[in-house]
């Protein structure tokens, strides 16, 4: 009986980690698919790059919009339902975003998508994160969040293969294909023990409880817009940098940036596993380090292969660091509101740092991509080691101790660092 129950309680595990990987995976899809082809968009709708990237500004900017809607959900009813509502919604949306007529249409559908977005991080990140074993919770982060890395990997694969034969519609049609996922979560996720033990069904208490933990709240949303300026930073205008400043093609750019994904794939998984020894704090302060010592590299007009080395290397270290988030926020946050806390923060944190793309493009048509991608790649990544090293830690902290209230005390000694 005892060996039938680990087996259950480990495949439960499995499916809730594979679930938020794919939930992860799957919405960054569906939102890189835009940063191949707004050279494409562009000129369908006889509109500006920087017209066309503000619709990335409008995604980003929505994304706390549906942290809150999501995020309450899921500490009010569980991870699993909000969890399939919202892989639902933005696939939908996707899906008509490839049948746009005009920009108009076209920048509500992406603001609508960004809803969605910005739900399903909070509440796959809690899903996984109580469903993890506290000493790999650093590992599994880390494959967590490389969801989002595989994600703009798939993206890359797509405008290689379908994009010259299909054009940009047929990119954002594969986008509505997550939707598949829900079955999956329907018939094999569980509740957390960890929600069960948390979840408030009084609304007043609940926000009580929000105010309280409010200097909590102000610091994960500092350290999340750090985190966005630096991935949002040096991803998103990244395929145009290639397109424009070193003229490759569709396939180039597509290979290019597949390589920079495997980098980031296996930095979140790296960092994410030396975390559970070393410390959360520690070891994001060293990817961002080594990220910035990489910049000359990673924006080098040589060889394709010099260039492909830099944004593997970068792509490294900017994920590294990103793999360690789930967990190290995760554990900062109150039991009660996982759902909601680390996903609101998060999305604020895209809020703010939601112009960045904007502000390359604009800056990059006065200077060049490389010049100006270098100079706000550098300023945020130093301000990340500093955000980092300034904030508390709470690794190892208990997600389930109702007798001793281990959690409670992990969080309250963790913000007297």
């Amino acid at each position: 009986m005892e060996t039938f129950s680990a087996a259950s309680s480990k495949r439960t595990q499995h499916n809730a980690v594979l679930a938020g990987f794919l939930g992860w995976t799957l919405d960054a899809f569906d939102f890189f698919i835009l940063t191949f082809i707004l050279v494409d968009v562009a000129k369908d709708f006889h509109k500006s790059i920087p017209d066309i990237a503000l619709t990335l500004t409008a995604t980003l900017a929505m994304r706390p919009v549906g942290a809150l809607i999501f995020g309450l959900m899921a500490d009010r009813y569980g991870r699993k339902r909000p969890m399939m509502i919202n892989i639902i919604f933005y696939s939908i949306i996707e899906v008509f975003s490839g049948l746009a007529p005009n920009y108009t249409l076209f920048m509500i559908l992406r603001l609508l998508y960004g809803i969605g977005m910005g739900g399903e991080w909070g509440v796959g990140a809690s899903l996984v994160m109580e469903s993890a074993p506290m000493k790999r919770r650093g590992f599994l982060s880390g494959v967590l969040q490389e969801g989002y890395a595989v994600g703009f990997l798939l993206a890359a694969a797509a405008y290689y293969f379908i994009f010259p034969h299909f054009g940009w519609r047929v990119m954002f049609f594969i986008g509505g294909l997550p939707a598949l996922l829900t079955l999956f979560i329907r018939s094999k996720i569980k509740e957390t023990e960890a929600w069960k033990r948390n979840r408030s069904s009084d609304w007043k208490a609940y926000f009580t409880s929000v105010t309280k933990h409010w200097k909590l709240f102000l610091y994960l949303v500092i350290l999340m817009s750090a985190m966005n300026l630096i991935s949002h930073g040096t991803q998103d205008l990244y395929p145009t940098f290639l397109q424009k400043q070193q003229h490759y093609g569709a396939h180039e750019t597509a290979i290019v940036t597949m390589i920079s994904m495997l980098g980031a794939i296996l930095g979140g998984l790296l960092f994410g596993s030396l975390s559970d020894k070393w410390g959360r704090k520690r070891m994001m302060a060293v990817a961002m380090v080594l990220g910035i010592a990489l910049i000359p590299l990673w924006l080098h007009e040589g060889s394709m292969a010099i260039i492909a080395a830099g944004a593997f290397g970068m792509q490294f270290m900017v994920q590294g660091a990103w793999g360690i988030i789930p967990a190290h926020i995760n554990e900062l946050s109150p039991g009660a509101l996982r759902g909601f806390f680390p996903g609101f923060a998060y999305q604020l944190g895209v809020l703010i740092a939601s112009g960045i793309a904007y502000i390359e493009a604009v800056l990059a048509q006065h200077v060049s991509y490389a010049t100006s991608m270098e100079l706000l790649a550098g300023a945020v990544l130093i301000l990340g080691v500093i955000i980092v090293i300034a904030g508390p830690e709470a690794r190892g902290v208990h997600f389930i101790d109702p007798e001793n209230k281990t959690h409670d005390k992990g969080e309250e000694a963790s913000l007297k660092v």
